[in-house]
């Protein structure tokens, strides 16, 4: 937890100057008087700057049956990408990049993980017939990362996929089916699957940078309400569109079948926001989602904290 208490000071100093023109200079291309904010004191400094945090480009992409420095139960986001292998991005480098901009089968895709709240969602890069690739804004809102997109500079609220300043403000980028598993039951699913190759960056891959933080009683520069229900902020959730099911109640179940979905729970995922060694992390499981055609079906894993913000009057789906 110790460079999310740096960060912390960093971002709590300057959070009183949260106006659009203390960014112009940084960004002068995004078009601030174009947006959905109405209070800018939500947007705050992460710490990182802009690109502080890189994103990756174009991953090298390596047999599965090759990599040799995964543990079983590390988490991998997996994207059954088309006309071809399916594709593994570990969260070992999701952790240290936040967004890795790939494609496959004529699709460009955004995989992206937000170690904050959990999220980990791929979105087709395109929007009206233009392609974008994104970065890391080094900015959050409600703990959330703001990405942004490299053509036109707008900001984009990872957890809902959504424009939120500039000139792409309430566009939406598509939600793909993809989900967040352990790297052995990847590796036993698609044993002819490709996964990214190690980034060539000076991280300390492996490592967690965020050593128990989902086992902390808030959220990490949050203010907002917190889940109701007594559900704790940092119970790990399933959400299909504006409903979400607790981590508590799949793992009880193993298997719940209702709104048109089925959620399965299996054990032995390890948590990447938990040890200091990412595949040493307790085990928090595998879900997956799917329709009644047995089709897996778009959805996130994120904090409740993040849902409840997000989606104020979305389902609790608790049961009973």
């Amino acid at each position: 937890m110790r460079i999310i208490t740096i960060i912390a000071a960093l971002a709590i100093a300057g959070a009183a100057q949260a106006q659009p023109a203390r960014w112009q200079g940084q960004w002068p291309n995004t078009d601030f008087a174009t947006t959905d904010i109405t209070d800018w004191s939500e947007i705050m400094s992460g710490g990182p700057p802009k690109d502080g945090i890189p994103a990756i480009d174009d991953p090298r992409m390596v047999p599965a049956a090759s990599e040799t420095r995964l543990g079983p139960a590390e988490p991998v986001m997996v994207w059954p990408a088309p006309e071809g292998p399916a594709r593994a991005y570990p969260i070992r480098y999701l952790l240290w990049h936040e967004i890795v901009n790939d494609a496959a089968g004529g699709v460009p895709v955004a995989v992206t993980y937000c170690p904050l709240c959990n999220s980990g969602m791929v979105f087709d890069r395109r929007v009206e017939g233009q392609e974008l690739s994104f970065g890391v804004s080094g900015m959050l809102r409600a703990s959330d990362m703001v990405m942004y997109d490299r053509q036109t500079e707008s900001w984009w609220q990872q957890a809902i996929g959504t424009g939120i300043v500039g000139e792409m403000t309430g566009r939406e980028l598509e939600l793909l089916p993809a989900w967040m598993d352990s790297w052995e039951r990847y590796l036993a699913a698609y044993p002819e699957g490709l996964v990214m190759d190690e980034p060539n960056w000076s991280r300390d891959y492996g490592r967690n940078p965020y050593v128990s933080y989902d086992s902390s009683a808030r959220p990490f520069l949050y203010s907002g309400e917190m889940p109701p229900h007594d559900i704790a902020p940092l119970m790990r959730v399933v959400r299909v569109g504006d409903r979400a099911w607790t981590f508590s109640r799949l793992r009880e179940a193993g298997s719940v079948s209702e709104a048109g979905v089925t959620i399965t729970w299996e054990a032995g995922q390890a948590s990447a926001l938990d040890a200091s060694a990412v595949a040493q992390g307790r085990d928090v499981g595998n879900v997956r989602v799917r329709d009644a055609q047995g089709r897996d079906v778009p959805h996130d894993v994120l904090f409740a904290f993040a849902f409840h913000v997000f989606w104020p009057e979305g389902e609790w789906m608790l049961g009973g």
